[in-house]
Parts: C-alpha cells; structure tokens; sequence
C-alpha cells in the first residue's frame, strides 16, 4: 500500500479548495525551493481534472463534453449567430466545473518594459488554442458590445437560458431561413417550369417581357440582400481572424509613445473583459463552470519594477467581480519580499511587499520546508547520476507496506519525482487521498459558524482578509482529514488560522522561541512543559523581541491590534505548546520566511559561550535579559573583574533589563571602569545589543519622499512606535 507523500496531501488539498473557491481569486503558492513548486503544480492539476470528473458523475445533469466535436462546433455557431444568453439565477450557481490551465514565465517575458503586457498576451494564446480563433472572432462580430461592461447585468427567473435574436418582431434564424430560401424556391420553379415564351403580337411581348423582367428583378434583390449581409460579415471575420489583440498589444509594447500612454492598459483591460464574458458564453453552452488557472512562475527572477507591474496587474486585469480566472502566484516569498520593498515609490506600509500581497492574494499557501531526512535524499540524489538513489527504491517499498522508516519524516521522496512521472503518481495516490466531501463541508460550516470564541471580534472588516481566512481553514481541515489527524474543536480550527493571519510575525516569533526552548531542553537532557501557554512563552521572551523591533519593523507591521493579541491568547483561545505541535504541521497561511528572519537575528545574538572565546562572546540578549541582580555578580565574578565592581553592581541593583535599557553613558560613569575593563564589559554584556544597533544605521537610506506621502509615512511611524511600545508595557 502506497502512503501519500506530505506534497500530494498539500497538493491534494490545493486542487480540492480550489474547485470551491470562487472566482477571481490569488493563491500564493510559496517556497524557496522551484522543484517542489513546479512538483506540486504538475500534481494539482491532475488532482483538479479528477476532481472535476468527480464532480461531474455525482450530479444528475451531464453537461457537454469538453472536447470539440462536429455537432457541438456547430450548435457553439448557432447560438453565436441566432441567439442571445439569459442569465438565469440557475445558470448563475452551476455545479459542474473544468480547468483550462495557462502557463505564464514571467522569466520568458523580462526583457519586455511592460511585463504585465506579456501576461495578456499569453492570455491571448491560450484562449485561442483552447476554444478556437474562430470562435473568438466569430463572438467579437455576433455577440461582443463593449457597451455591455457599462451596463448592469440582468438575471431573470426562470429555465430559458437562450433568446433568439430579433429583427422587427421576427426570429433572426426565421428571417435568414425565408431569405435563403425564397429565392431557392423560385429558382426551383424557373428551372422546372422555364421562362414564358412571347408567341403573341408585340405589343402583349413587350407586355410579357416587362414581367419578366420585373420578376429577375425581384430574385436578384432577394439574392442581393443577404450577400451583401454575408459580405459584411465576412469582411468583419477576416478582419478579426488576421488583426487579433495579440498583435495589437504586441504592437502597443513596441511603440514607446502608445505604451506610455495611460489608455493602453484599459485598452488591455477591455480584450480581457472581452475574454471573461467569451467564457461566459461558451460555460452556458456546456453546462459547467470554467476556470482559467494562470500559474505564475518565476516571477522573483524579475526586476523590482517589474514584479510589482506584474501584482498590479493581477489585481486590476484580472480582479473583475465575474472573472473567472484563478492565478498561482508561485514564488520564493522572501526574495520577492526584498525586491518589492527596494522597488520605486515604495514609501509607505501600503506600498511594502507584505500589504501589496496582503491586497491581492486570497488564499496563502506556505509549503512547509523539508525535513532532515529528506534533505538527505535529495542531497544522495544530485551527487548521484541517477536521479532517483538507490535506496529510494527501499524507501518505496516501505511506503508501500505502509513501514517508513521515519514515521515523523512522510515527505522523503517528494522533490526528488520528475515530473514527467507525477501523473502516475497521482494514480496511485488518488485512493488514498479521497476526503470524503461532505464531511469536509460539514467540518468547514460548523467552523465558520461557531461564536464559542467571539472570533468576529478578532476579524479585520477587510473582505479579502475575510475570504484569506476562510480559503485556509478550508485547506487546514482538508490537510488534517488526510493526515489522519485528530481534528480540534471547530472554533479552536478558526481561531488558529484567524491567529496566524492577524498576528503573523507574533506568533512566528512564538513558533520559533518554542523550538528553540525545545532544542535546549533536548540538548540539557530535560522535558518541555506542554501545559505552557503560548502567551506564557511570548511574555517571556516580549523584551528581546522589543530589543530587535527596529530591525523587524516591517515585520510587526503586519500585525494587528496588540492588545487584543493579549486578550486572545489569554482570555478566549488559551492555546498551549502541546497546541502548537498540533496545528504547526497544517499552518500553510504563515509565511516561513518571517520566522526564518526572526531567526536569523536572534542567532545573531547567540555565539558560542564556549573555549577562549568565553569571556569575549557577547552574552545572549535572552540570558541577559533573564539575569537578576545575583547573576550578573555571578558573571562578573567568573569573568575575575575586581570586588568593587561586584559591590558597585549590588549596590546599585543592576539586573540584565538595567542593563540593556539603560543610558550607556551613565553605567560607564557608575561603575569607573578601566578602559580595558569597560571594553570587556561592554563586548561581554552589550555586544548584542551594540551589533543589532549597528545594523540599523547600515539600511539603506530611503529614497525622496514626495511631501504628501513624507506626511503618511510619518503618521505611520508615529503608530507603528506606538504598537511597539506595547510589546514592553503588556
């Protein structure tokens, strides 16, 4: 029997969000490694078609068949030509759903000055290799009004989804069926029964001839007005079929004096309008919902203006209320994030990388790193020339009897499965991942039901915040169902997910202080307190994270409110460390990259205590933070300074917080060192502090600001220093 890797189950639990979220909607697919992005792509959408046939079987109603046939060419034709759609409530709320799947390397596009341009453009060509050119043109010249985007759209009650097309109360296709044929019939009839011959005098000749002639003037008007209808209508179709926006766009991007223009974009705007209601149209004929998913990759290979041309197109091309697109932005979060805040006109909070995600993204999907094992693998694998070593096959066949060798480590084999092999994969792993639907619904409204907590009160009033944190409780209680995982109660569900979308950097610097105590504790030969709260861990440890605001600023200023932070952790969702084991695993909405920044600074402060260095190396901000009065005797004492020190340091009731907060200055004055001595004391005891000053004087400096937006970044900071201080006063 063959266990499903941790990637198929993300991968898994993607393809089944995604097939309920609606529409548009921004998944931002992160991780630093492109391997397992491209892997996990290539899986989620084998995952979405299954689903989608899934989908299908289960209702009564079959809807068309995707694939192009001849009476389905032709019936698309009709209703293109003689009809017009009626939007119905009951076309609105189609159940069935298919993927039409876009691949867009931002990468193959860099070299262009308008990148976002390039993304319309593959737009373009997908819509014409999946429905057709002439499709496309024939609905330009029939059915498109670029008056309709103005116009409110009308749904009415009842069954009809089709009305014909009139002309002075007539049926449009009665009115064409009567002019083809009309004349076929009187042509029939000259045929069979000829002309009259003028046998009579010349007078009934002329006579007779006048009506003939009266008649090939009523069958040459007939014959006349529908070719020039058809003449028309075919100049329009060549005209379209030869001149398609592609060009037009391709031609507005080399012309520097219509690409700088301000109506170029709308212009792109309206073909991509013109492209939603298109799939509109052809959903109607089929009887199913379409998606166009646009996998967005290699967009962190950019440049800074580029990437944050891209995000702004993503949220107004493709941000209309109907579209039915679903772009995955697939990048590595953190080098984004660094590239979006070096870029132009970044000048205050709305403008950093983390709120212009915040703005467009719906649903953030973090996939967690690997672990050691895995690691391993894939380093035995690329020192290799097999790209699979060779105790993988091992590794399988563990799986397969369901005996891993490291029941903490799932995800062994993950990245290193090409992707030309991830259908077959999916084959196998399809059974054992099918998440029984209606207890995933039922599991998901009784979440976003449940008040047990007064949650509505920790939510932003943000409605894109609202549809982010419902996105991902439904991926956490897919991702734990097939993980086998004893689900929580439904509220607790929510509340951790609503924890980690409001208090992002708060709560990755409570992940982060929990391993490391765990790690210490491991190393000491000693046990965790799983009954400690997660309030507990971060008051302990509030003063060094105050002592490095400067340097996380950014950080911090993605979460919310504070003090409700304090009251949601100590009053109504009391979570443990034991908690925190539980719902680590399935965090997927928590970028890594803010604990992994957390914790780089805080291990810039942790040197080895250790051989020759002992004396020298700068304590760490925790222990000195932690010292009393006695310790820090202790530590001087051990460092052999003189006993007056010693009595001068007890006398005065200097403690670590002293210490660190004090005016440096005036500790220097009380404490009349040596100038040798002070330089020791100071390296020993203030070395972190001194080093994580020093970087804040090296950022660079931030580019002219013009008056009106200097004026929001000062109001800003002013905020933002206030909701700092809070980390020391609560």
């Amino acid at each position: 029997m063959y266990n499903p890797t941790k990637d198929d189950i993300f991968a898994y639990a993607l393809s089944k969000t995604l097939t309920k979220v609606s529409s548009p909607a921004t998944v931002g697919l992160y991780s630093s490694c492109q391997n397992r992005i491209n892997m996990i792509l290539g899986q989620m959408e084998v995952f979405m078609d299954e689903e989608a046939v899934k989908i299908e079987n289960e209702h009564k109603g079959k809807p068309r068949s995707a694939k192009q046939s001849l009476t389905s060419f032709f019936g698309l034709i009709g209703r293109m030509l003689f009809y017009r759609p009626v939007w119905t409530k009951t076309n609105q709320q189609l159940q069935d759903i298919r993927f039409v799947y876009v691949d867009f390397s931002a990468w193959h596009f860099a070299g262009s000055d308008l990148l976002w341009a390039g993304l319309a453009i593959r737009l373009f060509q997908a819509m014409q290799i999946n429905f057709g050119r002439l499709q496309l043109a024939l609905y330009r010249v029939c059915q498109h009004d670029e008056e309709d985007e103005y116009k409110k759209k009308i749904v009415e009650n009842g069954t009809n989804n089709w009305r014909s097309k009139k002309i002075c109360c007539c049926p449009l296709w009665c009115l064409v069926l009567v002019i083809l044929v009309v004349p076929v019939i009187i042509l029939i009839f000259l045929l069979t029964f000829g002309l009259p011959k003028p046998d009579e005098p010349d007078e009934e000749a002329n006579k007779a001839k006048g009506s003939v002639n009266m008649l090939e003037g009523l069958i040459i008007a007939s014959l006349g007005v529908p070719a020039a209808t058809a003449v028309k209508f075919t100049f329009q179709m060549v005209k379209n079929l030869i001149v398609n926006q592609e060009k037009n766009t391709n031609k507005g991007m080399d012309t520097k004096r219509v690409s700088s223009q301000l109506g170029f974009m709308n212009e792109v705007r309206k073909e991509i309008w013109f492209l939603c209601r298109f799939i509109q149209f052809v959903e109607l004929c089929e009887g199913r919902r379409i998606r166009v998913v646009l996998k967005i990759t290699n967009l962190d290979r950019c440049a800074p203006k580029k990437i944050v041309a891209v995000l702004e197109a993503i949220n107004i091309l493709l941000s209309d209320e109907e579209s039915p697109f679903i772009s995955i932005l697939a990048v590595d979060p953190d080098i984004l994030v660094q590239k979006v805040n070096f870029a132009d006109d970044c000048f205050s909070e709305e403008d950093r990388a983390h709120a212009l995600l915040n703005r467009i993204v719906t649903l953030a999907f973090t996939i967690p790193p690997l672990c050691d094992e895995s690691k391993h693998s894939l380093y035995y694998s690329l020192t290799g020339n097999s790209k699979i070593p060779e105790d993988m096959s091992a590794e399988k066949d563990n799986h397969r009897t369901g005996e891993p060798r490291n029941k903490s480590c799932s995800d062994v084999t993950e990245v290193l499965i090409p992707l030309e092999q991830s259908k077959s994969l999916t084959d196998r792993t399809t059974a054992e991942l099918d998440v029984n639907e209606e207890e995933v619904e039922t599991l998901v409204m009784s979440i976003l039901t449940s008040n047990k907590g007064n949650l509505d009160q920790y939510m932003s009033d943000d409605a894109m915040s609202m549809r982010r944190v419902i996105n991902s409780i439904r991926v956490t209680v897919i991702i734990m169902i097939a993980l086998k995982k004893q689900l929580p109660e439904p509220e607790d569900v929510a509340a951790w997910v609503v924890l980690a979308n409001q208090w992002p950097c708060r709560l990755s610097w409570i992940i982060q202080c929990a391993e490391d105590a765990e790690q210490r504790a491991a190393i000491d030969g000693k046990s965790v307190d799983a009954t400690k709260t997660l309030w507990e861990v971060f008051r302990e440890s509030k003063a060094e994270l105050y002592v490095m605001s400067a340097q996380i600023e950014e950080l911090l200023e993605q979460d919310g409110d504070p003090e409700m932070f304090e009251r949601f952790l100590t009053v109504d969702f009391q979570f443990t460390v034991k908690d925190l084991k539980t719902f680590e695993e399935v965090t997927v909405n928590l970028d890594h990259t803010i604990r992994k920044e957390l914790a780089q600074m805080r291990g810039t402060s942790r040197l080895k205590d250790s051989g020759w260095m002992r004396d020298l190396a700068p304590l760490p901000i925790t222990t000195i933070i932690n010292m009393d009065t006695e310790g820090v005797c202790k530590e001087l004492e051990r460092m052999k300074y003189p006993s007056k020190y010693i009595d001068k340091v007890e006398s005065n009731g200097l403690n670590g917080m002293a210490l660190l907060f004090g005016n440096i200055d005036d500790l220097k004055d009380l404490l009349d060192m040596t100038y040798g001595e002070w330089a020791t004391f100071r390296l020993h005891f203030l070395g972190s502090l001194s080093h994580l000053r020093a970087q804040n004087k090296n950022l660079l400096p931030t580019p002219p600001q013009p008056q009106n937006q200097l004026l929001r970044f000062k109001a800003h900071k002013q905020h933002h220093y206030s909701s700092t201080a809070s980390l020391v006063s609560s």
